[in-house]
């Protein structure tokens, strides 16, 4: 059986033991000090998140992918973080993939069991055709999900460089991973309900990994999101935006030279910076691999 009480994300939290009969202001108070101490648990983990960071960046240089995988929860957050990606940095949706125990199905409507899996984790990176190149990250709240652990096992197996995203110290995902990222935020408002803190710690490394592996292939120049893909009205202007605040051209210039580079943002601002045409702007970034600031 398995000993639950041992995981700090079980344990029973003193400040809420009267939950259901604390007056709903009080309550509310106490889930945002809660709340408050996730980031301060999320920066202790500073120094192995950013190992995972340089792993992703290394995999995307030698044009391997990063997947995320995990159950539950944990599962939903690694496909949201993956899905935002394309709109985001312009990415391929293939180039981060989020897998989550019990397929794209799971993702609106708990498959029970499936996290208990020892194979579907497996077969799942499998029909990826996962390669040496790839990064795996496992997530699991609890550390001890078997779905992401036996995954991460094949993944190191076939040589890929691994990383395990937990909320209690020395988890079973830790061990099985290269990396271990373990984010204590201790016992829940609501006993063993790890979408609260625990979810909440998952999201923001999550967030992390993903935007400072997308800065270090150069899809950020400033804090500016250059390959940001304009998919509707507000995109449209956006992108006009960050072209206007990288080069401190008016509204009228951005748009025309967007247009001339055939609506890529990182070329339209690497063409007025440079006072370059397409062609040559598009030459300068092939030798920056993609850096805006290093063409200048």
């Amino acid at each position: 059986m398995i000993d639950l009480k041992k995981m700090s994300t079980e344990q029973m939290n003193d400040k809420t033991r009267d939950l259901d009969i604390l007056s709903l202001q009080d309550a509310l108070q106490i889930m945002n000090e809660e709340d408050a101490k996730v980031a301060l648990a999320v920066r202790k983990e500073i120094p192995q998140i950013q190992k995972a960071v340089e792993a992703v960046v290394e995999a995307f240089n030698q044009g391997g992918r990063l997947i995320y995988m995990g159950a539950g929860t944990s599962g939903r957050l690694g496909v949201l973080d993956a899905v935002e990606c394309p709109p985001t940095f312009g990415t391929p949706p293939e180039m981060v993939v989020g897998l989550i125990a019990g397929g794209e199905g799971a993702f609106i409507k708990a498959v029970e069991g499936a996290e208990d899996s020892i194979t579907m984790g497996v077969e799942d990176l499998k029909e990826l055709g996962l390669t040496a190149h790839d990064v795996v990250i496992g997530i699991a709240a609890s550390g001890r999900t078997p779905y992401v652990i036996e995954a991460l096992h094949y993944a190191k197996q076939i040589g890929c460089k691994t990383a395990g995203i937990a909320c209690n110290k020395d988890s079973e995902i830790g061990a099985a991973a290269d990396i271990a990222i373990e984010v204590v935020v201790g016992p829940e408002v609501l006993t063993g309900s790890t979408r609260l803190k625990a979810g909440t710690a998952q999201k923001m490394v999550l967030n992390m990994i993903s935007t400072m592996s997308m800065v270090g292939i150069g899809k950020v120049y400033k804090n500016l999101m250059v390959d940001v893909q304009r998919t509707n009205k507000k995109l449209e202007v956006r992108a006009e935006n960050i072209i206007m605040s990288a080069t401190e051209v008016d509204r009228e210039t951005a748009n025309k030279v967007l247009k001339e580079a055939d609506g890529s943002v990182k070329l339209a601002i690497t063409m007025i910076l440079l006072n370059c045409n397409a062609e040559e702007a598009k030459k300068k970034l092939i030798l920056a691999n993609g850096h805006v600031r290093k063409t200048l």
